[in-house]
């Protein structure tokens, strides 16, 4: 019922509703890009909520003209709202292409991008079916800074049906994302660093894969991958153990 929805706002001449079929959220997202007018590109997802302060805390952080993407912290929400746990896990700003390619720290709903990073470098990938955010964030990461506001100005939606509990898919498309960034700005991350995230994520792979039967063989060789890129990483080591000892 979005057209309804929507209506009651369309008397403020600030908003407008642009409607196009369904042809994926990468088409979409870009629409919403090449229809926006201003400096700057702010996302929301329809399942989220940004708290009243988050655009007027964040807008200052772009006063450097390096800095392309600021962005914020989040708590869950669950499907009526009720709050679920802050997100709180390290944040990092600068040169960030390295940390980002350990672990995506930017929440897509927190992040607002000055429009000269699109117009220099492209908007989202649509050949990708997930992690979009991911892409393009290790792309914009490669040429301008990053800054975030450390509050939770985002309640981020986790419910059952959403895409991002495809665990396996999301894996093999952030491994895909990894490697074409790698190939393209193989100057962004020192070679310690990619070790680093490789075994980080083919453990964690692993990890997702170790607790059906099936999954079991795939999880071993995963993280006798992540053992090959760093011999002393630790969580593969303890997910080896708990795979030979049966522990779920």
């Amino acid at each position: 019922n979005t057209v309804s929805a929507v209506t009651p706002f369309l008397e403020d001449s600030r908003v407008r509703y642009v409607h196009q079929l369904n042809a994926g959220q990468a088409k979409a997202k870009n629409r919403g890009i090449y229809e926006a007018k201003g400096e700057f590109v702010a996302f929301l997802d329809a399942d989220d909520l940004w708290l009243p302060s988050k655009l007027e805390r964040q807008i200052p952080l772009f006063a450097s003209d390096s800095v392309g993407v600021v962005y914020c912290r989040s708590v869950e929400i669950d499907e009526r709202g009720a709050e679920v746990r802050p997100l709180d896990f390290p944040l990092y700003r600068g040169s960030v292409s390295g940390r980002l390619l350990i672990f995506n720290f930017v929440g897509f709903s927190t992040s607002v991008v000055r429009k000269r990073c699109i117009e220099k470098l492209g908007a989202f990938r649509e050949d990708l079916g997930m992690g979009i955010d991911y892409e393009i964030w290790l792309r914009y990461s490669a040429h301008f800074h990053f800054d975030f506001v450390d509050a939770p100005l985002v309640q981020y939606r986790v419910w059952s049906g959403q895409m991002s509990k495809n665990v396996e898919r999301r894996y093999l498309n952030g491994i895909r994302i990894m490697s074409e960034f790698l190939a393209e700005c193989p100057e962004a991350v020192d070679s310690s660093t990619r070790r680093y995230a490789w075994a980080h994520t083919y453990s964690g792979f692993a990890d997702s894969l170790r607790g059906s039967e099936q999954g079991k063989g795939a999880a071993f060789r995963h993280y006798m991958r992540a053992l090959g890129y760093r011999p002393t990483y630790v969580p593969a080591w303890k997910g080896v153990l708990k795979l030979l000892l049966g522990v779920r």
